[in-house]
């Protein structure tokens, strides 16, 4: 067996706050949009991860989730033109990556990430 897909999911009852942040501000692509359910990724190629934490590094709490971008300067400043608030960051770590944290707009803590 391979596993092919991780997927997250998070339960909302207002799909548009979700395409608000994960499509217009962050820019990925609507893959599935049902009645129940709103999908979004991208067609790029992606590494299947999953990651345990007992913390988020440099004293930070565990991240709900962690998205790779290819520019974080652009994806901070579509978050800063959002309003949205910085809750860490943006900062260099010592393990090899620039972040910041954010919140969506289901309170889930972002970690925003690129690899240096």
């Amino acid at each position: 067996m391979k596993v092919k897909r991780i997927v997250a999911n998070v339960e909302t009852q207002d799909l548009t706050k979700a395409r608000y942040f994960y499509e217009e501000v962050l820019g990925l692509d609507q893959l599935m949009n049902l009645e129940f359910i709103s999908t979004y990724g991208s067609h790029e190629k992606m590494d299947t991860q999953i990651s345990f934490l007992s913390e988020g590094g440099s004293g930070t709490p565990v991240p709900d989730l962690s998205i790779e971008v290819d520019d974080l300067d652009s994806a901070l400043a579509r978050i800063k033109a959002a309003g949205i608030p910085i809750e860490y960051g943006p900062a260099k770590e010592p393990w090899g990556v620039r972040r910041f944290y954010v919140r969506d707009p289901f309170g889930k803590l972002i970690n925003i990430l690129i690899h240096l």
